[in-house]
């Protein structure tokens, strides 16, 4: 097996544990570092990760490779606007974009936007400027002239900037105007964007809405459906990128709109070719199913349900459900009646394509299972020093895995 790190964040307590899976050792323990949950890591290249320190108003990388040896685990740090909403990279890993949220507030409020250009050889130069009041998702789409996309909600579109001229911007957080403006629906959740050729996705109600770059121009093309031939109804509300075998997954819901009967909500795996064009849909079961992760040819749901929660091992080639392992119940769990989020126990989850071992965290009990993909079979559970309250949230890193090359946030 491939050299692994799993890097492990409880966000409540502020730390970051860097761990050897394999065989459990705790390589390095960071402190204080309170990372932005919903913006999550971001993989960058030579096996680096992102993240962005919601309470420190940093961007932090991190070398998991350097833990446990004389060097440094952190090998960068910028200012960036928070609360942290997004972040995404370029596929060189130089570039980085943060966008800021609602925070503990309920309507949004910020409009800054951040960008990072880790490739100077002092410090990172780091730029704010203004954009518009929101929570949007973002993406960066390479070339000789780098673009910015922001995915924008009420009103929904998606509106880009040239990333050097946000570079070059003065200081005092100057209104940056868009270079141009695509209309989207209302109600985009979910971004991704494929290096190979330039395309860039949102995920809305009604469909996986495209665009695609041609010169320095972002052009929309048709959007893919939710429905397939088999299965319909129901929305995804993330995307992400599995560059190995060129497709996109989400995980579409469906059922009752009311939160407090999410213990009746569908979900699918959705899934769609980019090159050959093909999608399709993979029953999950009831209840709460969000992110995702990758493995060796595995793709990897956690489903939380009253009646029991599980692992979801899904086909990376031929869609389809390969195992369902049973997790242990978590105190503090999602009940009927409640929301699936508001002051309960929730569960992340890792992997990587280089490696066979799934992560799964056990909210609010300060654990981590990990798991066999291949086999199926529980391997051991780590018991970790902070309890990881509200799930946490994880990344795995091997030495020569795709997943650099999805160049969002997770």
């Amino acid at each position: 097996m491939a050299s692994v790190r799993l890097v492990a964040a409880d966000h409540v307590a502020g730390v970051v544990h860097v761990i050897e899976p394999s065989t459990g050792r705790p390589l390095a323990r960071l402190e204080g570092r309170h990372l932005a949950e919903h913006a999550g890591f971001l993989h960058l290249a030579g096996g680096r990760l992102a993240f962005v320190d919601d309470l420190a108003g940093e961007l932090v990388v991190l070398d998991p490779f350097a833990a446990g040896t004389a060097d440094p685990p952190v090998v960068a740090t910028a200012p960036v606007a928070v609360p942290a909403e997004h972040l995404a990279a370029d596929p060189s890993g130089r570039y980085v974009a943060v966008t800021s949220g609602c925070g503990r507030s309920w309507e949004p409020w910020s409009d800054l936007l951040t960008v990072v250009d880790l490739g100077r050889p002092v410090r990172p130069r780091s730029v704010r400027v203004r954009t518009r009041i929101g929570e949007p998702g973002v993406t960066l789409l390479a070339g000789p002239d780098p673009l910015v996309v922001l995915r924008h909600r009420m009103p929904g579109s998606l509106d880009v900037y040239r990333l050097h001229e946000l570079l070059a911007a003065p200081p005092a957080c100057p209104a940056a105007e868009p270079l141009l403006r695509l209309p989207l629906p209302d109600d985009g959740h979910g971004d991704a964007v494929d290096p190979a050729t330039g395309q860039v996705f949102a995920a809305t109600g009604t469909g996986v809405h495209r665009a695609r770059l041609r010169g320095s121009d972002l052009r929309p093309e048709e959007p893919l459906p939710w429905d397939t031939p088999h299965r319909s109804g129901g929305r995804g509300y993330y995307l992400r990128l599995d560059a190995a075998h060129r497709t996109l997954w989400s995980t579409v819901r469906g059922g009752p709109a009311e939160p407090d009967r999410w213990p009746q909500w569908t979900n699918d795996a959705w899934w769609h070719r980019l090159d050959e064009g093909t999608t399709g849909r993979v029953p999950l079961g009831p209840g709460l199913v969000f992110r995702l992760a990758f493995g060796a040819d595995r793709v990897v749901f956690t489903r939380v349900h009253p009646d029991g929660d599980e692992l979801i091992v899904v086909g990376a080639d031929r869609p389809a459900v390969l195992a369902r392992v049973p997790l242990p119940p978590m105190d503090g769990a999602p009940r009927r009646g409640g929301t699936p989020w508001d002051g309960v126990q929730r569960r992340a989850i890792a992997a990587s394509p280089a490696a066979p071992l799934v992560a799964v965290t056990r909210g609010g009990h300060g654990q981590i299972h990990l798991i066999d993909a291949q086999a199926c079979t529980d391997l051991r559970t780590l018991d970790l020093p902070t309890p990881f309250d509200e799930g946490g949230h994880m990344a795995m890193v091997a030495v020569g895995d795709h997943s650099a090359k999805d160049t969002v946030g997770r």
